[in-house]
Parts: C-alpha cells; structure tokens; sequence
C-alpha cells in the first residue's frame, strides 16, 4: 500500500502522510523553528515538532500538494542534522524472501529525506519528479550546458551520505512481522510493529523511529490499531536477508506429497551496538556490545505447514583490543588496551546477555595458533572464559551443573593448509558433534493447515502456529574479522542442524538442496563482508562450489587489494555515516528545559533528537489517567496456591488430598476463584525421562486435585472448578482451576516451560508459566524447580534469572510484565546451619533462627535473587526431607539437613496474603505447602472509558483548534500546548508566558470570593503576600458614602482616561477639606462601632490601634537634581518639580500622576492628602480570611483629590507631605506593581 507525502507551504509549513483512511500531520513548532534558524538547537534544547494522527475525514487538505509522484512504502522516522529536521521515508524496495506464508521481507532500494522546518531543499526534488528534464537542450535539439560561473553551487542535501547508506541495498523490513526477533520469539505475534516486541539491538532506525515510538505509546487501542494497520511507522534491519525455492521434485521432506515449492530463508541481522567498519570497530565496549556482531538464521519452510529454524551468532573476539589499519599486512598489529581485571566486567555483561537471549552457548574460536597477534587475542581469550561467572562447575555427580559456557579452539589455517584445502574445515564437525544435538533446532508447526491459496499469496495472515521443539543453546563462531573463516564454519553447522532435523523425519536429501544451502550462505557471506570490510567475502568460491578453483584464488586476491584501498581511505567517512545513523539512548528521560526529552550519549555529540508532541492525545491521557475512577472499579479475587514435590510418587492420587487442596476457611476467607496447583517430580528423574515429557502421569493429577476440589464444593452447595489450562516440563506441572463464573472475566490465557538442568538442555530442572488477564489485571502463575545442592544457591539464583528473563508469553511478554505475580514451587534452598542443630532448633519450635539462616531469605535480602518479591512469615516446620510416610526427618545415611525447599513468593500491591501453611500429606519426603491470597482486580468499564476519551478528545479540539498539526491559521501557542512535567514531585507543572499552572486553559485571572456583607470590602493591610503569616481581618466594614465615593473615583478615572485620548478638558477634583474627611471617618467610626456591638456574637473583634513601622531614613538628593530657580514654591527643599510628579505617581498612580499633569498647566500646587486614620478599623475572624484578597484603590486617592478643591496647601501641608513620603506604607506595599519603584 502506497503512502501519499503531502506538503503545505502556508500559513505554515507542514507535512503529511497520507493512506486510504487516515493522516499523520508534522509540524514544526513556531519558537523551535526560531531556534533553528539561528543555529541554537542543542541536546538541552531540542527541535519540537507538532504531530497529528487522525482519520482522513477530519484533516483538512486543503493547500497541500504532493512532494512525490510516486508515493512513499514507509517511514524510517526522523533526524536533526545541523539544526534542520528531517522526515525520512522509503522510496522504493523489492521483495527478497517469504519466509513463511504472508511473512515478506522486502528490501530498502531508496529513501528519501524532506526538511519539516525549512524548503530550502525542496527544489531537489525537481529532479526526481522529472528526471529528464528539457530545460538545457536548446532549439537545435543538443544539450547545451548552462552558464555556471556566475552561479552559486547548488546546495548539496544535509542527508546526502545517509541517503547513500540507506539505499545501499543492505536494510531490509517487513510489514507483515517482526524482522528484528527470531522465528521462535514471534511464533504468535499480533502486530508487525509493537514496540514490546522489537529488539532494539538489530532496530537500525531506532534512533530515527523512537519519536514516533514514543508519540504511539499514549494513543488508544483503537488509534495504535489504525497505526500500526497504516504501515506508516517501519522496522530496519541491516545484513542480509534472501529466499530459495526448492522444487517439489527436489525438496528434502518428500513423505508428505505437495505439489507446491519449499522455500529456503537465510536472515542474517547485524548488531547496531557496536557497528562499524573494519579498522574503526573492533572488540568490546563497557556495556558488552562487540563489533560485527550478527545473529543468522536458516529457516526451512514446507507447504505442509512445517518449518525449521535454526541461529547461530558471531562476534569479534570480547576483549579491548584494537588494530590500526596499514599499507601493508606487517603493519595491522594487535593492540589489546586494557588490563584482564579491567576487561573481565564488560565480558561478564556480553555473555550474561548472550545466556539470557539464547541458553547455553558454546565458543568456537578459529583465530590462528602461530600468529602472534591471534595468539595474544586467543590467550587472553580463554583466560576470561575460564574467569566467567557462567563457566564455574559445580559439584560432580550432578546432572544440572553442566557449564552454560564453553570452549573449543580450531585453527582454521593450520587445519585446512595441508593437502585437503578447505574440505578439511568439515573436521569440525567432530569438535562440536555433542554440543549440536544437546542444542536441537526450533520447529515450529501450523496448527490450521494452509491452503494453496495461502501458499501462493504474499498477503496472507501467518497461521496460527506452535512449537513443537526448541533450541536450547547456540554456537558463537569467530575469528580476527568475523567474515571469511566465520561464515564457512556457520555453514558446516547450519548443515549439521539441517540434517539432524532430516534425520529425525528419516529424510534425505538430494545433492542439488545442499547445492541451495551453501549458495545461499555465499552470498550472506559477500553480503556481510561488504558492509565490515567493503568487499565481497573471501573463500567464497569453496563456500559456493564445493571447492576451490584458481579464478576463485585470483578472485580473493583481487578482493584483499580492494580491502586494502577502502579500509585505507574510504574507512573513515562511512564509519562518520554510521554515527550519524546510529544514536544510542540513554535509559531514562530527562526534564529538559521544561519538556519531557530524551537524553543522549551519541556518538555526534552536536546531535539532538526531535521532540514530538500531541496536544490533544496528550491532553486526553492525562486526564483519563485523572479521571480513571469513572470508568473503572475494583473486585475482591481469593486465590489459592499450593506446590507439592511428589518425588516421582504415583500413589498419591488415590489418596485423600483435602487436607491440603480444601483447607478450612477463618471467617476473612471465602472459597477461592483461581486454584493454583504446582507439582514437581511428577515422574522419575531418570536419565531417560529429562529429555522428554510424559503426560500421562500429569493427567492422573490433573483428575486427582479436580476430583478433590469438585467433592468438597458439592459438600458445601457451592459452584464447581473447571479446568482452565495446564502445562508441563518433564517433572514440573502446573494447574489452573477457576469457578464457571468467573470464564467470561478471564482471556488471553498462555502457557509456557524454560529449561535450566544441564544448562538448559534437560527438563529435570526448570519452569512452567500460565498467564491471563482477570478483567484488566494480568496474572501469571510460575511454578519452578531449581537447582539441588546444599552448596549450590549461586546456581539457583542464575536458574531464577535464566526463567525470569528467558521465558517468554506470547508478543515476547514476559513473567515481569504482569501487575500480579506469584511463584510456587521447589527453589531448593537450604538452611546454613548443620544437621544437628537444625533438628535442634526445630524440637524447640526456634523457627526465628532458621529463618535467619535461611539461604532463600539471605539471598532475597542481598538483591541476588527474587528482586521485590515478598514472602509471608513461615509458621510451619522444614517442608525436606522426610522418611517417607512418616513425620520424621531423614535418617539414612546421606541425612539431609532439614530446610525450607517448597516456597511461596509474591509480587504486587493489588495482593494481599491471608494464609501461609502445610498439609499433612505423608506419600512423599516434602510436605506440601498453600497460601491463600485476596487480590484487588481492575475492571475497566470499556466503552464508558471510550466514550469519555472520545467527549475530551472533542473538547480538546475545539478548544485548540488553530494550535494543532493540521491548523489553518498562522496563530499558534505551541509552547503552551506541550506537556510540561514538574521539577519536583508535589510540585505544580512550569509555567510558561502564556499558561500558569494557577489557570485553567489559558482563563483569565479570575475571582471566586465573596464578602461575608455587602458592607465589607478587602482588608487593604493585609500583606500583599497571601503566605506570610498575619493577624489582619480579610475583610473590613466600610461605610455606605465610602462606598459611593469608591465608585465616583473609579468613573472618574475611567472618564479622564477616555477624555485624554481625544483631547477633551477633564474636571479638576474639589479642593481638600480636612474637617470633611475627620468627620466622615467619625461617621465611620460610630457605624463601626454598631456594627460591632450588633455582630459581637458572630466572632467579629475589634482592634483600637494598628502598629506601624519607623520610617526610613531620607537619602539626600545630589545637587544637580536640586531646583535653582530664585521662586520657590510650597515643596521648597523637598523635591523639584519633576522628581514631585515622579514620586506622586510612583504612590498614586493613576490618579495622582493625572492631577499634578493637569495642575502643571494651570499653574497650580496641591497639598498633600491627609494621614491615615486606623484606630477603629474592624478585624474579620481568622477562618474567613482569604488567602489572595483583593487589591483596592488607596482610599489616599480621595483625600488627594479633596484636597485640589479646598485651595493651595500650607507650610505644615507640605512638611506632612514630605513625612508621608518618607514614612513606610502598609497600602503601597501590597501593591504589586509598586515595589520595585518604591523600594527605589
């Protein structure tokens, strides 16, 4: 499906890209771009873009145009480069494999960059719309070249070199699956692009698409559907991927007859950790990435609906070493950088990762045995394999201690420099033969058989699928490059791999399949040798062929020289390009400069990521995680959950197993919903049984426990259990029973096993995992049996990890993501302490000093195993190890020290743990043990959450309807519209010029406070400061006329300022008379004090005086700002004219500052208004303060203009004048705008 790219140039610039049925909208955030412009875009100011991704109905397209003819395939995601902003999308590809029905890959031909900030680039594009242009072919029909040297070059495009490196022919993506996971990590996937899913160490676009990852993330299911079905947002990878068809006539499974093709699928993924070219790349990093690192795999498709995969990894040697490039071979020395203690931690990490990712692993070295430089690195080498937390033996006679690494060591020249050439590589096989079939393969087998017309078409949904086998281990495969040696090495093996698969079927192949197998893996060898060393592989002609022919040694001859001249001079400029691609992120975000950005430690230390924002899906999750109480409620689930170590005991199921699965309820229990059943050694651990799974015996328990649970519901007149699933791993077993009732809460139910006995080959050591979702919470159920030995907790808690991180649910969901968790099992741990005092301790009931010395606790307590997870105390006795059938500890001659095998943890604050006991059940040397729990389960009410998403969704819009992606108009707020995150916790979110955090939605200031009276106003003593501590009123009683003459100043000042605008006259105020102001503040006085006496009873005090501070010392004047004329006026030594009007109006502005402009041009002088009368000011009670009262006009402003009218003033006005100017005003300071001025 093709993908419209749509440019508006105006009102503002922005792209968008377009499908049948919906658009994503960038655009350039206004105060961003200015930033670009002027070069200060930085990691701590990142480009902002606006994004918009919303149904084609509702996008207005109006003044777009399209920027190609042809469409675009995808989206890589997108990049800053010199403070520009780029989009990158997929011009042009061609489908290279199908690995399955309806799993195509198709590989990336062109891509194409677009500025969002700018057009400067756009007239590149010209020439892509029309490639054969007419513009210089003159009128005889020839081309004539333009006049070039007057003008200026042409600007050569930001993304040239990046355009050159993605086009190169070596990305390759899918739409259909996951290209960057294995097929046995996505048998079942849902989504093509799910960032839970995607393996961010093979992503090559991750540092390009993690915006647009990011900006997913919040949408609604719905939305992120519509997304991800758009196939707007696109996965790369980088090496090589390829598919071979295999006649019917030829294909190597001939006992099922089809008449339709097999396919052969060689996908090779290559690390962008640590990638680079030859000379540039080489070793390890601190976090264990290693160069040249690329995981192949071989995947064998038949139209019955069978398939084979099988990986394999390689990798530079994992020490710090390096090596200069040179002219000549003598020249490349070896340099190994660092000291062994040094190297060890970041080897430690690569090979933890490795176990985790794949189980066992298995080194086959093949550096030389006589070049010194090879011979260093392969000393060093095994010095820190043998070091390895991972290679430690333990005890003999264990079945479970096998190493989960190992080594072999095979000098590839010196094996293959005899008579025998490279045929003698095939030696090899006789090296690693053991390791092989302890790996397996991965088969996988459709469980709806496909029809020919989904084998034949390229657009059919995946079957559902299962694995019937897994691969338990790998090999890593290396020699100095990691290229030639290498790949014909991985060869033999994928063709061991293929054989035992075959074998197994009792198939053979013809001749001409192998034929297939090695050209393909030739040309993933030139493919991968291409992109490390600039060439094609060498040795490839005896990859291709079989043998090795003189045009093949000229060939790699020729090859050697090319690699000579490219590491040499054209090394350094393509590693420049693959820092440029390649960002690493950090693993937090960051607050920076008041948006939510992410942090980097790239490469480029000069690169920025772009910030995407949504304003109205932001908004819309913000305020659903706010408002999550009107669409979602809680449920009280019981649980019970009980583990059993049988030790092989078949008998117990006709025994009465009530005591145990049906305990008697306290009155805070209620019979449980979900019953959670846990068996260990449900068969005999013999050598035969640990590589297979019976489930005979598994069923017997099975009918067992719901026999058992069925009895006692029937006895109580209660519903009945069913069944909901159950799952196995040789010896470990485990059931899920729920109430009928409950089926239609419960969904998505999965199970899964992960081997850990004999480094992960075997079954007697391990787990087996059920999950589901009860209404909205997630719950899995893990029960594990790991390692035995008194001695051996490292082992357990490396068992725990290998099972925690490795085992995996469906869309690569594992045991931590889930709100509820709970294991059950036999963990083996052991109590410190010897046999005798053991037994001791439990004969005096001292379970306190057991548990101290409980190695499960001591381990949970030093974070080394079982992180976060709780156990409730231990009541009971040591559940191992009995005589059986008896209550006594073991007697015979091993006497096993009593301890705590069989546990139960939890992990979860929607769980609450009511019981934690054992049963008297005497068939086996355990006890069995239970723990009942009340857990809080989410139901969210769908369609009421969708239907209130939907309301703010609209609200939002039409609210910023001009400050979205896809706005019309040139105004916009954008830095309003970003979701500002607090500095701190408990904090409120920055405020920005146009949005407080006190303001809602941009409102003005506005007040919601009443006075208690119509006859109160605001208290103008109260600090302007609503949190200082004071003991004024909020409120005061004022007078009827007060009031009035409130009023009467505020319509003057309103009039004056309308009149000043036209020119008009303005009235002068009366002169001041001060017997009319004492004998209304008298009047103010006698109202007052009735008040008082009348409201006495409703908690109003009265205050006879106000404190008042000293006032300040007067600064004097410097001369030059002193009056000299010969007249002076009433204001004589006190202030010049000037300086008077300029301090009137600091106190009384506006009013003053009007007055005196108008006494200048009639002449005239005014006295200062009167002093403050505040001896019978009234005080409110504390509890109807308000915390920010309102600002008055000062009532000095009617003294002021009382006085014009009353004539000019006396000496004594002026010395008043000049005391109250110096003298500290309560009313001025708590005007805002005044205390800069008056503080000056």
């Amino acid at each position: 499906m093709l993908l419209q790219v749509l440019l508006r140039d105006h009102p503002q610039r922005s792209i968008a890209i377009v499908t049948d049925s919906h658009a994503l909208v960038f655009r350039p955030s206004q105060s961003s771009s200015d930033l670009q412009r002027h070069g200060h875009v930085t990691k701590s100011h990142p480009p902002r873009c606006m994004v918009e991704f919303t149904a084609l109905s509702a996008v207005n397209l109006e003044g777009y145009r399209p920027l190609r003819a042809r469409g675009a395939l995808g989206t890589l995601g997108l990049i800053t480069i010199n403070a520009d902003v780029f989009l990158c999308v997929i011009g042009g590809s061609t489908s290279v494999a199908t690995v399955r029905p309806g799993e195509n890959v198709q590989r990336i031909d062109s891509v194409e960059f677009y500025c969002l900030n700018r057009s400067d680039f756009d007239d590149e594009l010209l020439d892509e719309i029309n490639r054969y242009s007419t513009d210089n072919i003159s009128s005889d029909g020839f081309e004539h070249e333009l006049e070039t040297e007057h003008q200026e070059a042409p600007l050569e495009h930001p993304c040239l070199a990046l355009k050159k490196i993605l086009s190169s022919g070596t990305f390759y993506y899918s739409v259909n699956f996951d290209l960057t996971n294995r097929l046995q990590d996505r048998v079942s996937e849902e989504s093509a692009f799910d960032v839970d899913t995607l393996k961010e160490s093979f992503l090559w676009n991750s540092f390009m698409i993690d915006p647009l990852i990011q900006f997913r993330s919040p949408l609604s299911v719905q939305d992120k559907g519509a997304l991800d079905a758009s196939r707007i947002l696109t996965s790369a990878i980088r090496g090589y991927v390829a598919t071979i068809t295999i006649p019917p006539s030829a294909s190597p499974l001939r006992a099922v007859r089809t008449n339709y093709p097999t396919t052969l699928t060689i996908i090779s993924r290559l690390s962008c950790r640590r990638a680079g070219t030859r000379f540039n790349a080489r070793g390890i990093d601190d976090d264990g990435n290693v160069a040249n690192f690329v995981e192949t795999e071989t995947v064998l498709w038949h139209p019955s609906g069978l398939c084979f995969s099988y990986s394999q990894i390689r990798g530079s040697v994992p020490v710090f070493w390096e090596q200069a490039s040179g002219l000549l071979p003598g020249q490349q020395k070896i340099d190994i950088t660092r000291s062994p203690e040094a190297t060890q931690p970041a080897f430690d990490k690569h090979f933890e990762e490795l176990e985790l990712n794949f189980g066992t692993i298995h080194v086959l070295n093949l550096l030389s045995e006589s070049k010194p430089g090879e011979v260093e690195l392969t000393r060093r080498y095994m010095l820190h394999l043998r070091n390895s937390p991972l290679s430690q033996s333990g005890n003999k006679g264990e079945i479970s201690k096998s190493l989960l690494l190992s080594a072999s060591q095979f000098d590839f020249h010196a094996e293959t420099k005899g008579q025998g050439g490279y045929e003698a590589a095939s030696l090899v096989r006789r090296l690693i033969e053991g390791y092989a079939e302890g790996f397996a393969y991965c088969m996988v087998d459709n469980i709806d058989a496909p029809t020919p017309d989904d084998i034949l078409s390229v657009e059919t949904t995946p079957q559902t699928s299962g694995i019937v086998l897994q691969q338990e281990g790998i090999f890593r495969t290396n020699c100095l490059d990691c290229l030639d040696r290498t790949n014909l090495i991985q060869t033999i093996i994928s063709q061991m791999a293929l054989e035992s698969f075959l074998r197994h079927r009792n198939e053979r192949p013809f001749p001409d399949f192998w034929r297939k197998h090695s050209t393909i893996w030739a040309d993933n060898g030139d493919a991968l040798s291409r992109i490390y060393a600039g060439t094609g592989a060498l040795k490839s002609s005896f990859t291709r062929h079989g043998k090795m022919s003189l045009a093949g040694a000229l060939a790699d001859a020729r090859k050697s020289a090319t690699r000579m001249y490219i590491n040499n001079f054209a090394d350094k400029g393509r590693q420049n390009t693959i820092d440029l691609l390649l960002v690493s992120l950090c693993m937090k975000l960051s607050l920076i400069c008041g948006i939510t950005a992410l942090k980097l430690k790239g490469r480029l230390v000069d690169q920025s990521p772009v910030y995407l924002y949504d304003p109205i899906n932001d908004y819309v999750t913000a305020e659903l995680g706010k408002r999550i109480d009107e669409y979602s409620s809680s449920e009280l689930v019981h649980i019970w959950v009980g583990s059993f170590n049988l030790n092989g005991r078949g008998n117990g199921t006709k025994e009465d197993l009530s005591a145990w699965l049906c305990p008697k309820l306290n009155h805070l229990q209620r019979p449980a919903e979900i019953v959670a059943v846990g068996f260990q050694e449900i068969v005999e651990l013999s050598p035969q049984q640990i590589m297979s799974t019976d489930p005979a015996r598994r069923q017997d328990w099975e009918m067992a426990v719901k026999r058992t649970l069925n009895e006692d519901a029937r006895k109580h007149h209660l519903e009945e259990y069913v069944l909901l699933r159950s799952g196995q791993l040789v010896g470990a077993a485990l059931m899920i029973f729920v109430k009928s009732h409950v089926l239609k809460l419960i969904k998505n139910v999965e199970g899964s096993v992960k081997k850990t006995g004999m480094s992960g080959m075997a079954g007697n050591k391990g787990a087996v995992a059920i999950r589901m979702d009860y209404a909205d919470t997630p719950i899995c159920f893990v029960t594990a049996h790991l390692a035995a030995g008194f001695a051996n907790y490292e082992e357990r808690n490396r068992d725990y990890h290998t099972i925690s991180h490795g085992l995996r649910f469906q869309r690569n969901r594992s045991i931590e993501n889930h709100d509820t968790i709970i294991w059950l099992g036999d963990f083996n741990y052991r109590i410190d302490l010897s046999d005798e005092r053991v037994r001791r301790l439990i004969e005096l009931g001292d379970l306190d000093t057991l548990y101290a010395n409980d190695q499960l606790n001591l381990q949970m307590v030093a974070g080394r195993t079982f992180p976060f997870y709780s156990e409730s105390t231990i009541t009971f006795n040591p559940t191992y190890k009995y005589n059986n059938g008896t209550d006594e500890y073991d007697t015979s001659e091993k006497s096993r020290i009593p301890a705590w095998c069989d546990r139960v943890l939890r992990k979860g604050d929607n769980l609450r743990q009511v019981e934690y006991a054992t049963a008297p059940l005497r068939f086996s040397d355990h006890r069995p043990v239970y723990a009942t729990f009340q857990c809080t389960i989410n139901v969210v009410d769908g369609p009421r959450k969708e239907r209130l998403s939907r309301e703010m969704y609209n609200k939002r819009r039409s609210e910023i309807s001009n400050n979205r992606a896809n706005t019309t108009t040139s105004e916009s707020d954008d830095d309003d519209l970003i979701k500002l995150e607090p500095k701190d916790p408990g904090l409120p979110t920055p405020s920005s010029d146009k949005q407080k955090w006190w303001l809602n939605n941009g409102l003005p200031a506005s007040s919601s406070i009443a006075p208690p009276r119509n006859d109160f106003a605001p208290n103008p003593n109260r600090p302007s400061n609503p949190f200082v501590a004071t003991d004024e009123a909020d409120w005061i009683l004022v007078s009827s006329s007060q009031k009035a003459q409130r009023r009467e100043d505020q319509r003057q000042v309103d009039s004056g300022s309308n009149s000043s605008s036209i020119g008009s006259a303005r009235k002068v105020p009366p002169p001041y008379n001060p017997n009319q102001v004492g004998s209304k503040l008298g009047k103010d006085r006698d109202l007052n004090s009735t008040l008082s006496n009348s409201t006495r009873t409703s908690g109003l005090a009265s205050a006879t005086s106000v404190a008042r501070k000293p006032a300040p010392p007067i600064p004097k004047k410097p001369p030059l700002l002193t009056s000299t004329g010969s007249q002076k006026g009433p204001f004589e030594g006190s202030l010049t004219d000037q300086s008077r009007s300029t301090h009137l109006g600091r106190i009384y502005s506006p009013v003053a500052s009007q007055v005196i402009s108008m006494a200048k041009q009639d002449n005239q002088s005014f006295p200062p208004p009167p002093r403050r009368y505040t001896e019978t000011i009234q005080k409110a009670p504390v509890h109807e303060r308000s915390p920010m009262p309102y600002q008055p006009s000062s009532a000095r402003d009617v003294s002021l203009e009382q006085s014009v009218e009353e004539g000019p003033p006396s000496d004594r006005d002026a010395k008043n004048l000049n005391d109250l100017l110096d003298e500290e005003d309560d009313r001025t300071q708590m005007i805002p705008s005044l205390q800069p001025l008056r503080r000056g």
